[in-house]
């Protein structure tokens, strides 16, 4: 058959089945080649020479189409998405002959085979790095799966800092992180003890099939081939930290606005909990510690607004002590300890700084400042209420209270004005008894 391209437009007169036989031959070596693109494996021999003779197929097709105005392509009516999808084709085309142009001239010049691999490991490093920090923590877990070479990239601590501290860092504080620490020491010495229970299981199992030197050989082999796959998730990694809190499986310290459900007693106040995360409803766990002769009190459906780290790394029974006082004027936020009586852990408590009795209020002549008792006011309670004010005392101030009442401890000043709307978005709708 005479080229297409050698043909006048007066002798471009071939019966449609010829044409159909045409696309088919010019469009099946190219579906193949894209085949090979997205499964990312070298093709077979003659499916390269076909890939490569598609090519100037095609070219002859793009010079018989312009040539011939009373062809069978044109007498057929192609919607407007097939024709973008030929404008596409076309820059494709472009781009694929110019490389297997090149690919052509480095074959003749080397006699090597015509092979295309891409693979993402050959992008710049720079490229690379950049493309995975852009991935979500879900995106990075898939991408290590992928080989060992993007395993180390991908489970690396600079990758997941930001993912952690993104999503945890306003929750998770030094009491967490030394928590975590020895989530990992355990982890660690009961990973030891399964490995050396499992080498002396291997060392008698050798023993008494010492006579097989192969044997013992594919058995030790074996042994190192477990640790290996066990150790390829550091324990210590921020990955695999990220991990345990994602999925729940470390239960961390951490502090709840408005315990139990925001009942009536509990509120404006922050109690300590041990906190797991459910990642279907995206809320928490919380567990209270044992309150006197009750048992250990749990609630569930926490939302993240009401959590957060601990301000002062001090345990709940243990009594703050307060280096402020003695800057404290009328008008500052304050935290201060509370519990019921001593066998109670402590809770925080928000509240204001307020006037002595015989100060009118007025700053110019205010001196309750430089005043050894100092007056808390709990605005959230009615006047009248027990609970609406106290007086402590700034020299001697130490756990001050009765079982009546119960007992006020260590005072913390609020500095931030973001944790100042905190504690006001949380006021309650009516003023408590």
């Amino acid at each position: 058959m005479p080229s297409l391209r050698n043909l006048t437009p007066q002798q471009n007169h071939y019966p449609p089945f010829v044409m159909l036989l045409y696309l088919f031959i010019t469009c099946f070596p190219f579906i193949l080649f894209l085949n090979s693109l997205s499964s990312l494996k070298p093709l077979q021999q003659w499916a390269t020479d076909l890939r490569l003779l598609s090519l100037c197929f095609w070219k002859d097709l793009s010079i018989f189409s312009k040539n011939n105005n009373n062809t069978l392509f044109n007498n057929i009516k192609f919607p407007r998405k097939l024709h973008l999808v030929n404008k596409m084709m076309s820059v494709s085309m472009m781009t694929l002959n110019s490389k297997v142009e090149n690919v052509v001239e480095e074959q003749e010049g080397g006699g090597g085979t015509c092979e295309m691999l891409l693979s993402v490991l050959d992008l710049p490093e720079l490229t690379l790095e950049c493309i995975l920090e852009k991935l979500p923590p879900s995106g990075l877990c898939s991408m290590a799966g992928v080989c060992s070479s993007l395993r180390d990239r991908c489970m690396s601590d600079h990758l997941w800092e930001k993912h952690m501290k993104h999503k945890w860092g306003n929750i998770i504080g030094h009491a967490a992180y030394r928590e975590w620490q020895w989530y990992m020491a355990s982890r660690q010495d009961s990973t030891n003890l399964r490995q050396s229970k499992q080498r002396v299981w291997m060392r008698l199992i050798s023993l008494v099939r010492s006579f097989s030197w192969s044997r013992t050989t594919k058995v030790v082999d074996d042994d190192d081939a477990c640790k290996q796959r066990s150790s390829s998730l550091r324990v210590d990694s921020i990955m695999s930290w990220y991990l345990a809190l994602e999925t729940g499986r470390f239960w961390f310290p951490a502090q709840v606005y408005n315990r139990e459900n925001g009942h009536v007693g509990f509120m404006l106040s922050c109690y300590d909990a041990e906190l797991s995360y459910d990642a279907p409803t995206d809320t928490f766990q919380a567990r209270y510690p044992p309150h006197g002769r009750r048992a250990v009190a749990i609630e569930t459906c926490v939302p993240w607004e009401r959590l957060r780290a601990p301000p002062v790394d001090t345990l709940p029974h243990d009594l703050l002590v307060s280096d402020c006082l003695n800057e404290l004027h009328p008008g500052d936020h304050i935290e201060i300890q509370w519990r019921r009586n001593k066998e109670f852990p402590y809770g925080w408590w928000y509240g204001v700084v307020g006037h002595l009795d015989t100060c009118d209020g007025n700053e110019n002549y205010c001196r309750c400042h430089s005043n050894e008792i100092l007056v808390l006011e709990f605005n959230q309670y009615t006047p009248g209420s027990r609970w609406r004010t106290t007086t402590i005392n700034r020299k001697e101030h130490r756990e001050e209270g009765n079982e009546a009442d119960g007992f006020y401890g260590g005072i913390r000043k609020i500095n931030s004005e973001e944790e100042i709307s905190k504690w006001k978005r949380l006021w309650p709708v009516e003023v408590l008894e």
